[in-house]
């Protein structure tokens, strides 16, 4: 079975892992810092409720959206070091306890709200994306950057 942000157990798996974080944890590859992916885990979330939209290259959309779309469904995880979009790059410093407070506010929002809080049918980059296909983005990118935490 999948892992689920839908899934009480899930997300417990989740919050557990985010807990053992420390301003002082290393990745294990990549260029982020640990508060700066916290951020950028937030990402997803916000784009799945409408609360961040961005904008992608229609050419880019179109030459590579509906492959990446497959491999990223597809593939059981996350190749290292993979493109993202301009908002999602977090480059200035942030406060750990501060970032980690939010992901885990959006993470248990979402398990809350289910699959009515996925509000965008849109993503910018793969196009139409049902609640669970969502979920299984978010989910597999959240595993990713946890793992490259080490957690």
């Amino acid at each position: 079975m999948r892992k689920s942000q839908f899934r009480k157990e899930d997300v417990e798996a989740f919050i557990v892992r985010i807990e053992k974080l420390t301003p002082q944890t290393q990745p294990l590859w990549g260029k982020m810092n640990v508060a700066q992916m916290l951020t950028h885990c937030q990402k997803p979330y916000e784009q799945a409720t409408g609360e961040l939209v961005t904008k992608p290259n229609p050419l880019v959309k179109f030459l590579f959206g509906k492959s990446a779309r497959r491999q990223l469904m597809m593939e059981p995880v996350y190749k290292r070091n993979l493109p993202t979009f301009k908002e999602a790059l977090i480059a200035d410093e942030r406060n750990f306890q501060e970032e980690k407070t939010k992901l885990l506010q959006r993470i248990q929002n979402c398990y809350e709200r289910g699959e009515a809080g996925i509000k965008v049918e849109l993503h910018p980059f793969f196009g139409p994306l049902s609640p669970r296909e969502w979920d299984l983005l978010m989910v597999k990118h959240l595993d990713h950057h946890l793992t490259q935490f080490g957690v």
